[in-house]
């Protein structure tokens, strides 16, 4: 199995793509060692890697965000040997599944569609390229409610991501939306 890693905006986290399905869909985020050994053998393999402070899952990736006291030279072959391990011995990637946020449900209201289905089709396959993904947890009084996974989660960048690219965005196609804010 060969795994190609890649930057990303957050300088501590890595991209890795294994060159075949992790979860094909959806995505799983795990940012401790208790979480990711009660629903994810590959999560937790990899949270055995000194220095592993959060895992996430997606399709055809996995992003590792390590302590800053740690350098990805000393820390990138335990994480490559966990992936691989893993894959070689047919395990699930995951046990258990939690429930998508983003998915449009029969009692959202039309904003709440509207918003979901935007992040779904304009944000969350731009913020995967880079690692990451971003959450729907909720629309009031103009206020929508996002929060930030995998590389994207403790970025640098994610402020301005959020403000002056999905706020914008979404302004722009809803009206009603007057602001986004970050939960953690």
């Amino acid at each position: 199995m060969f795994i190609q890693t890649e930057d990303t905006p957050n300088p501590a986290t890595l991209k890795f793509l294994p060159g075949r399905d992790v979860l094909g869909t959806g995505t799983a985020d795990f940012t401790d060692a208790a979480d990711a050994a009660a629903r994810s053998p590959l999560a937790d393999r990899l949270f055995q890697v000194d220095g592993v402070t959060r895992v996430f899952l997606a399709g055809d990736f996995v992003t590792v965000t390590k302590d800053d006291s740690r350098d990805w030279y000393v820390m990138k072959p335990g994480i490559l040997g966990a992936i691989m391990e893993h894959f070689a011995t047919g395990k699930p990637v995951l046990t258990q599944v939690k429930a998508d946020d983003n998915q449009v449900n029969e009692d959202d209201d039309e904003i709440v569609a509207q918003i979901k289905e935007l992040l779904d089709a304009k944000v969350r396959p731009a913020v995967a390229q880079d690692g990451g993904d971003i959450t729907f947890h909720g629309f009031e009084n103009g206020v929508v409610y996002l929060a930030m996974k995998g590389a994207c989660a403790g970025c640098p960048s994610s402020t301005a991501t959020l403000k002056s690219g999905i706020e914008n965005m979404l302004r722009y196609y809803i009206p009603e939306v007057v602001e986004v804010q970050q939960i953690r």
